[in-house]
């Protein structure tokens, strides 16, 4: 049952005014019906009570010896009259007893007879006309249109005339018809139709805000500058939107702030460094001289690459269409040209919209752990349906399962392998996922099942807009 249910705002407001719509609809429906039926039937009685009273004075003010053929020449197999000396043998009404107390009202009240010779009224309820089988009664042209009357109610009414004879009718009264009709279906069809175009286009204004709001946090997870969210929609959207703008404004100056508090340590540090390094190269013992540049050499190594990762350079670098798989080479070519043993498989062209510098930078990080913990380093490049996967393995030991993930945390580093000898800070793993992450995509460390290590990065085929 859940599946059927939508999982957005707004498939899910749209289900509830479609299932009020058609509650209401059934519900509209099922009044209607039985009122246009109360209403048939009320109009019907009153035109029989009538046309009853009519005739009924026809006869009475008629001479005795003319009034069987009058009786005869109204009689028809819709509508019979008849003459009789004695009341006939009607009994009590049955049924819709309603209708004929009301037809046997409004005759005494037009017939003006006494309360001692009051009209005798029968009706009851029946598949068919008192007056004989449906299929008794002409079915021709002048027939069409009456097929509403084809489950008509009984009304027989026998009235005594001030001379002693008895009249009698039978007749039957209309029913509704059909409880829905093509017309009636075709107008509840437009209406529906309507409302559920004008359910969509309101439904669709509230929460386009609320679906642009979810766009741009996602957005402001890969790049803290991008465009502040328009203040559109109603009260709510709009305070949601601001205080959103808002947070986005005191995160840029925390980043902010926070790269000019490294920027100015890093630039203070480097000044008692260089100062320690001049003095170092005046110390004459050679071991401790080397010893002492390398560490200098160590920290200052460190305070550069602390400083590239707070400021992220590749945020402000434009995105634009180029060649992944070129990019990927060229990084290869230019370890293998340094000596190092890297190399990659034969992989067809991709274009992709990158920042191809900071894009370079991932790789070559994630191919030089690769080559300083793992001995050797080859890559290869997929196309998957809605992704591109590039994935860089080596031949070292691997890591411990429980550490896959904490190896990509900034400043972490495994003690049995990133010692200060490797020349590690921490660093490179961590610049490279936040790279990736710029871009939408993933970076996933994996033990190889034959030994070895592999990082994978996933991109998706999906671009941004360029900044």
């Amino acid at each position: 049952m859940n599946r059927l249910i939508p999982k957005s705002l707004f498939g899910q407001t749209l289900l509830i005014l479609l299932v009020g719509l058609l509650v209401s609809h059934a519900v509209g429906s099922w009044i209607y019906t039985a009122d246009r039926e109360q209403a048939v039937r009320q109009v019907g009685g009153l035109a029989t009570a009538q046309r009853i009273a009519n005739l009924t004075r026809l006869i009475q003010e008629a001479p005795p010896e003319s009034r069987p053929r009058i009786v005869a020449a109204l009689t028809d197999q819709s509508f019979r009259v008849s003459l009789s000396a004695e009341a006939p043998p009607i009994p009590a009404a049955e049924g819709d007893a309603a209708v004929a107390e009301a037809v046997k009202s409004y005759l005494v009240d037009r017939l003006s007879l006494g309360s001692a010779r009051k009209p005798r009224v029968w009706a009851s309820l029946a598949e068919g006309p008192p007056f004989g089988p449906w299929h008794m009664m002409p079915h021709g042209p002048m027939m069409r249109g009456f097929g509403a009357f084809a489950h008509s109610r009984d009304l027989q009414v026998a009235i005594p005339l001030t001379d002693g004879p008895w009249l009698t009718f039978a007749t039957g009264l209309p029913g509704a018809g059909p409880a829905y009709s093509a017309q009636f279906l075709l107008s509840m069809a437009i209406m529906a139709i309507i409302i559920l175009a004008v359910s969509v286009w309101a439904v669709r204004r509230v929460t386009a805000p609320l679906a642009g709001l979810a766009i741009a946090a996602e957005r402001l997870g890969h790049d803290v500058s991008a465009p502040p969210l328009p203040e559109v929609g109603t009260i709510e959207t709009r305070q949601a939107a601001r205080a959103f703008n808002d947070m986005q404004i005191r995160l840029r100056t925390l980043i902010e702030n926070r790269t000019r508090l490294l920027a100015a340590i890093s630039h203070d540090l480097r000044t008692p460094l260089t100062l320690l390094r001049l003095r170092a190269e005046t110390v004459e013992n050679h071991q401790e001289r080397d010893k002492m540049l390398a560490t200098i050499s160590e920290m200052d190594s460190m305070i550069g690459m602390t400083l590239q990762f707070a400021r992220d350079d590749g945020a402000s670098e434009r995105r634009k269409q180029v060649d992944l798989t070129a990019i990927v080479q060229s990084v290869v070519d230019e370890m293998s040209d340094a000596g190092l043993p890297v190399h990659m498989r034969t992989a067809p062209p991709i274009l992709y919209k990158c920042q191809p510098a900071a894009l370079k930078r991932a790789i070559r990080n994630l191919l030089d752990n690769a080559v300083k913990y793992g001995k050797s380093a080859s890559t290869e490049l997929h196309m998957a349906a809605r992704s591109i996967e590039i994935n860089i393995d080596d031949d070292g030991p691997g890591i411990p399962e429980a550490e896959l993930s904490r190896v990509l945390e900034p400043f972490y580093r495994l003690d049995q392998s990133r010692s200060r000898e490797t020349g590690g800070v921490g660093l490179g793993l961590a610049i490279a996922q936040g790279i990736v992450q710029a871009h939408g995509g993933t970076v996933t460390l994996l033990n190889r099942p034959l030994g070895g290590l592999r990082a994978k990065i996933v991109l998706p085929r999906v671009d941004e807009p360029s900044r």
